[in-house]
């Protein structure tokens, strides 16, 4: 994520009526605007791997995954991201056209330059959903996932997982070997 040079701060508004227009996407935060820079192919192969798994599950349950290009309104003022990939079950959700609302879940593919970024800023924002029941990131270097699902008022569970550890996604009754997403991916290897 780049921060864009600003002669001043965009209103939601003004954000959502200029992004429509760009040939990229952007994030919003607070009245700034982020280009959001492409990803490694181990990043991109690792989203798409969770996808292809998650895609009949959860057809059978009325609900759909969407990968990078779907926006989420994390705060309707301040605050709209592009995840690597989401899971919602709302029925308003499943019809719109603009942004998801109510997502159940939330996965972001960690990378240098963007672990700060999604543990602790979005996180700070993606909590505050209601809706949200769990947030995943996946590291793309190393086969090691960090799991955070919604406890009781603010508290949030935290569960670590590493290789052949079985990652259990509770918000959507799933479960599979770590290794399975992490398939065919180039990790980079320590010299």
């Amino acid at each position: 994520m780049i921060a864009i040079p600003q002669p001043s701060l965009m209103t939601v508004e003004e954000y959502l009526d200029w992004e429509a227009r760009q040939d990229m996407r952007y994030e919003y935060i607070e009245g700034e605007i982020f280009a959001m820079t492409g990803g490694s192919i181990p990043h991109n192969d690792l989203a798409l791997n969770l996808y292809r798994n998650l895609y009949s599950h959860l057809q059978s349950r009325g609900c759909k995954a969407n990968v990078s290009d779907v926006k989420v309104q994390a705060d309707a003022k301040s605050a709209y991201f592009y995840p690597d990939l989401l899971v919602t079950c709302d029925a308003d959700d499943l019809k719109s056209r603009k942004f998801i609302q109510k997502p159940t879940l939330i996965v972001e593919v960690l990378s240098p330059s963007t672990s700060y970024q999604d543990h602790d800023k979005k996180f700070i924002y993606y909590r505050k959903m209601d809706s949200l029941q769990e947030y995943l990131l996946i590291d793309s270097e190393k086969i090691t996932m960090e799991l955070y699902r919604r406890g009781e008022g603010k508290m949030w569970y935290y569960y670590p997982y590493s290789e052949k550890d079985i990652v259990s996604l509770a918000s959507i009754n799933f479960e599979f070997p770590i290794e399975l997403i992490y398939e065919n991916v180039n990790l980079e290897t320590e010299k």
